[in-house]
């Protein structure tokens, strides 16, 4: 995920670039991403002037796409990297790329209204993962299935995380895309106050929460807070935090036979742990989306918060954090008789290609390229770009290492057996209707137990139908 406060706004023009050359790509990345964080700190970025040319130009036949163009959907928290995409494709291939990011709550009703009005404006669209089954079922993306396998050996599907591959692409035993941000999420704490109170790094649901109580009690008259937590009322907000505790719980979405287990011992007590912490975060956790806990953390006014990998790089690079060298990770904490860490699959982005674009050929090109081992390092090694590993390789890879010491053993760790987010077509309105309760948990206006019991008979009613 990327950190930017105007998630819900902006376009992207398409601009002239050179082909890929790493040194090139991280000078330009580095000041686009300071200007992404700056922005989610609240702060006017820097205007960002694109670095000269160090690479040689491009052998004639990579321009065959000159002249084309290719429209891009993009979720707005990855606007960074869509543009740094859309600027190194254009000047390889030759087409034109022009990105339109968009809010993550409206990215899969734009995709879906582009193909079925008949407007048929963008090639290729950047879709949260939990939405796919929507999207193939209402004819949205291309069915891309005999295109990996013809293109394996320049793919190779192998190397994505296996915990991703099929959760991000497959659906009715054929594939629709391509994974490209692995999202979940860590623990991160401020170790400097952390070491004010003498406090170890939470294991568990109630020592983040006893964490949390004694620093807000304790320094909360000088703004700074036991935790940041995100319960805004969008499924990838609070839907993220509530899946993050039913994850350490031991819970799940389902049953083993598939039924909706909202109401099970465990998914309510995740619900009350979400509640419980509440009078000792950042205020107000009903209000709070990433884009204002992010610069509370990243300042030191938050002690604690459950985020996006990503963080791992960001918050130690210094143009966007005042917390370097002053934070440390952990496993998200486990809660009731769970005793191993497990993360949950919080958002997490594919690139499929649009039923509607006459430009099939261009459109795969990109989505195999941007997903690419080469291309998706670059971009998870650059702070603020809000993408994560999608791969093996990049997880392993040293430079992935040095950018992110303390994050990369956490993250191979956890995503292992992450917990997935509903997959079936009717999964936006599942969560949509878990969203709503949970927001009125955190809003202090229903029990969670009353919550999650009209939640489950939201689940059930639409499964049915």
């Amino acid at each position: 995920m990327a950190y930017q406060t105007n998630y819900r706004k902006n376009t992207m023009d398409s601009k002239d670039f050179t082909p890929f050359n790493r040194r090139r790509f991280l000078g330009t990345a580095s000041a686009l991403g300071a200007a992404g964080v700056l922005a989610a700190c609240g702060k006017d970025p820097v205007p960002v002037t694109a670095a000269p040319a160090s690479a040689p130009a491009p052998a004639a036949d990579a321009k065959k796409y000159a002249g084309q163009s290719l429209n891009l959907l993009f979720n707005q928290p990855h606007a960074v990297a869509g543009k740094l995409l859309a600027e190194e494709f254009e000047k390889l291939t030759g087409a034109k790329v022009t990105v339109t990011p968009v809010p993550y709550d409206q990215l899969h009703a734009q995709a879906t209204l582009d193909v079925q009005s008949g407007a048929h404006q963008f090639d290729v669209i950047d879709y949260f993962y939990h939405t796919l089954g929507a999207l193939v079922a209402d004819k949205v993306v291309l069915d891309v299935t005999d295109w990996i396998e013809r293109d394996k050996a320049q793919i190779q599907p192998a190397d994505f995380l296996p915990s991703l591959y099929d959760t991000y692409t497959l659906r009715d035993g054929r594939r629709w895309g391509l994974p490209y941000d692995g999202d979940t999420h860590v623990l991160f704490y401020n170790t400097e106050i952390f070491a004010r109170h003498k406090l170890a790094a939470p294991k568990t649901w109630e020592d983040y929460y006893q964490a949390a109580k004694l620093i807000t009690e304790k320094e909360s008259a000088n703004g700074i807070y036991g935790a940041a937590v995100q319960g805004f009322k969008i499924p990838v907000i609070v839907g993220s935090s509530y899946a993050n505790r039913l994850a350490g719980f031991g819970g799940s979405f389902f049953t083993a036979d598939g039924k909706p287990a909202l109401t099970s011992p465990e998914a309510v007590a995740a619900a009350e742990e979400l509640l419980r912490i509440v009078p000792y975060a950042l205020p107000t956790p009903a209000e709070t989306a990433f884009e204002h806990a992010l610069p509370a953390f990243l300042s030191g006014k938050a002690a604690m918060i459950d985020f996006w990998t990503d963080l791992g790089v960001t918050a130690q690079d210094p143009k966007s954090s005042q917390i370097v060298d002053k934070w440390s990770l952990v496993q998200l904490p486990v809660g009731g008789k769970n005793t191993t860490p497990r993360a949950a699959l919080n958002a997490g982005f594919g690139l499929g290609i649009t039923t509607g674009t006459q430009k099939t050929e261009l459109a795969w090109e990109f989505v195999k390229w941007a997903t690419s081992k080469d291309i998706s390092l670059q971009q998870d090694v650059l702070p603020g770009s809000g993408i994560d590993p999608n791969r093996t390789s990049v997880l392993n890879h040293p430079d992935y290492i040095k950018a992110a010491p303390l994050l990369q053993p956490q993250l191979k760790a956890a995503i292992g057996n992450a917990l997935a987010w509903p997959l079936q077509a009717q999964s936006p309105k599942l969560m949509d209707a878990l969203t709503e309760q949970l927001a009125l948990i955190v809003a202090g206006k229903k029990k969670p137990k009353d919550a999650l019991a009209s939640a489950q008979a939201s689940w059930e009613q639409l499964l049915k139908a």
